[in-house]
């Protein structure tokens, strides 16, 4: 969903956009890369005097329990690819001025009401030990003088992502809040996403970790009640937490129940303007057909 939009919103605002693919080309316009093993690109000759990269590789943490193969699946597909890229672009003869290169907020833990921002410690837990991974893993780029950006990325409000994911439940009238309700959700629409993104690339200021989320966190209480009223539907069937931890272990506390209030400190401090501060309009665009506007 992210790069799909990144890349319509680029190729619209003028670039030549390259993109790398796990299946055989379908157009020049595409470069076929297996980038499990932490190793240079085999056709990097082509990334010759590109101006940017964008890494948004990654298995899907959603996708099943998260056994101990899945972790390393988890791992791989992220620190490995990360490194593999970054190598590549280190060894260019004309390397990018920036590579963006996706993080999660997951960095900072459950963290309960604190308020975070990119100048806050890592937390505990497999995810905020996979994001410190995760980013160091960009390193070679940095040693070669390229601008890194990790972006933290908070949970994306589009037609696809995790939001698709809670629709079906919701539409049925059988959403409610997740635990207690009380655990802070730190959200980003789409376009504001897509937005930060290009923003980040045009702005020599923003380096090192930038988080991707929108100025004004909620709870999963408010936000369930807000995606239900943007529904026209009740919510009011909670899911206990044991249930989440018995059906999705390790999962349910570090994805679901785990409390991350993050504010987009760097963003707002170089001037960024969002067009989706606020939930409701958010979850608005987000629904509506064809929605990235």
């Amino acid at each position: 969903m992210l790069g799909s939009a990144l890349r319509s919103a680029a190729s619209a605002a003028g670039a030549q956009v390259l993109q790398l693919v796990r299946r055989p080309p379908a157009s020049p316009a595409e470069i076929e890369w297996q980038p499990a093993a932490p190793q240079p690109l085999p056709a990097a000759e082509r990334l010759e005097n590109i101006s940017a990269a964008i890494h948004l590789s990654g298995a899907n943490l959603a996708a099943r329990r998260w056994t101990p193969a899945f972790r390393s699946e988890l791992l791989a597909s992220r620190v490995g690819s990360t490194r593999a890229l970054a190598l590549t672009l280190a060894a260019l003869r004309h390397p990018p001025q920036v590579l963006l290169a996706a993080s999660a907020i997951g960095f900072y833990g459950n963290r309960g009401e604190e308020i975070l921002t990119e100048t806050s410690a890592s937390g505990s837990g497999f995810m905020a030990d996979l994001c410190r991974q995760w980013e160091a893993a960009a390193q070679p780029a940095v040693e070669a003088g390229i601008r890194v950006v990790h972006m933290r990325l908070g949970i994306v409000l589009g037609p696809g992502g995790a939001l698709s994911r809670m629709l079906p439940v919701f539409r049925l009238g059988l959403g409610g809040p997740l635990g207690s309700g009380r655990q802070w959700m730190s959200w980003i629409s789409l376009p504001d996403a897509v937005a930060a993104m290009l923003f980040a690339l045009q702005t020599p200021a923003l380096d090192g970790p930038v988080n991707l989320t929108a100025p004004e966190p909620v709870t999963n209480a408010v936000f369930t009640r807000a995606l239900a009223r943007a529904l026209h539907r009740p919510a009011v069937l909670p899911a206990p937490a044991f249930a989440l931890r018995l059906a999705l272990g390790e999962m349910a506390d570090e994805a679901l129940l785990a409390s991350t209030r993050v504010l987009p400190a760097r963003l707002a401090s170089e001037g960024f303007v969002f067009r989706h501060p606020v939930l409701d309009r958010a979850l608005a665009v987000a629904l509506a057909p064809h929605a990235l506007s």
